[in-house]
């Protein structure tokens, strides 16, 4: 098995890849589809994280790639589907990071309430300004959650900790944490909150989901976050609401174009204003969130490899296997058609193939099929099965 880690990924995750016997190659930089056709020549398990875009093309002309590991909660860099037509399975860190962002988004909204960054110019520049104009506590004043995941909730009950009245929004039904308020609409949202933040994921409708139109409908003065996804906010509004004043602050940690390496020039609107706090996609960047993601990714690329286990996948059926693996264990991935299973029980007892167990998990049109084969499986089975006109891709794990 060999293994191509891009992005920077955690050493513990190569580590953890080098103890189970896989062959691990890294890159530093984020590879464009082009050059990643080009490297996954032999490669059976990739690692990205946020910049490297896979496509169909690229999944197409690589039919041995067995499964690709997102090191970051956004799998919106991969193209899921093109994934699941081509049987390769899809894991990524949904929970491993959370804490991380919370506590930066938190931390820039006392930032910007106190105007910390102003003060911290000032002060470089030799200023003593040490007046109390304009600088609020958060506690008692309202923050507003656009996207109420995993990151939303651990949000909303940490600013509750600290006194703030929460108000969330979501286009999914979501139970409210602690004393926080749900809103029917964005714009009630909008209009309830002196400080925004978006938590949203990436899917392609989010894109331009706040521009000039929900900038007008904050209240005066207000605070705005996106520490979620680059493409959702309209930078160009955003800015001329800073410039105007509506917006009093803002804190942006993702954009819609990132340059792919460190050192790469970056340029934005957003540049040289006031009471902007401008990060470099590092809202899931600490040392604990990276150590976590490495080795829970890590971990799931290699249950997969080893043992068949898709749980927690992000677009495969799943499958919590026992790694214990009685003579041969049986992996069939195919078109979620009638009668797949009997076809496939058939090809084993012709050939005298014994089923010790045997579990059929479908999710939209993918099938997958494990059976562990206590007397094994011959290469004539696997070619009998791989020749069944719904197969998608067989394996074979011991």
């Amino acid at each position: 098995m060999k293994a191509l880690l891009l992005e920077n990924i955690h050493t513990d995750a190569v580590d953890l890849l080098r103890s189970r016997g896989v062959e691990v190659e890294t890159r530093k930089g984020a590879l464009d589809p082009a050059e990643l056709k080009e490297a996954l020549h032999g490669v059976d398990l990739l690692g990205i994280r946020s910049k490297t875009q896979v496509t169909r093309e690229v999944l197409e002309a690589h039919p041995q790639l067995q499964t690709i590991g997102a090191f970051c909660i956004g799998t919106n860099q991969i193209d899921l589907t093109a994934a699941t037509d081509t049987a390769t399975v899809v894991f990524n860190a949904p929970y491993s990071n959370t804490r991380s962002v919370v506590e930066l988004a938190m931390g820039e909204i006392i930032v910007m309430a106190r105007h910390l960054t102003d003060k911290n110019k000032a002060m470089h520049e030799g200023v003593w300004d040490k007046s109390a104009k304009g600088s609020h506590e958060v506690r008692g004043r309202t923050l507003g959650i656009v996207g109420y995941g995993n990151i939303g909730k651990q949000l909303s009950v940490l600013a509750e900790a600290f006194g703030m009245k929460v108000y969330y929004f979501d286009t999914v039904d979501r139970l409210a944490m602690g004393n926080a308020t749900k809103c029917d609409s964005l714009d009630e949202l909008l209009q309830s909150v002196e400080t925004v933040t978006l938590h949203v994921d990436g899917r392609p409708n989010n894109a331009n989901m706040f521009g000039r139109e929900q900038f007008r409908k904050m209240r005066p003065r207000s605070l705005f976050l996106n520490l979620s996804r680059g493409h959702v906010v309209d930078h160009e509004a955003l800015r001329e609401a800073l410039v105007s004043g509506h917006v009093a602050g803002a804190a942006v940690d993702v954009f819609p174009t990132e340059p792919k390496a460190a050192g790469d020039p970056f340029t934005s609107p957003l540049q040289g204003l006031p009471n902007v706090i401008l990060t470099p996609h590092v809202g899931g960047s600490t040392a604990e969130a990276q150590e976590n993601i490495g080795q829970f990714v890590a971990g799931k690329l290699v249950d997969y490899s080893r043992y068949g286990s898709t749980s927690l996948s992000v677009n495969f059926p799943e499958v919590q296997l026992d790694p214990e693996i009685v003579g041969t264990r049986l992996l069939h991935i195919h078109s979620n058609l009638p009668g797949v299973l009997a076809r496939v029980n058939s090809v084993l007892g012709e050939h005298g193939i014994n089923v010790d167990r045997q579990q059929l998990v479908t999710k939209g049109q993918t099938g997958y099929l494990v059976t562990d084969c206590g007397n094994g499986v011959t290469p004539e089975v696997v070619a009998a099965i791989e020749a069944l006109p719904e197969t998608i891709r067989v394996a074979t794990v011991n």
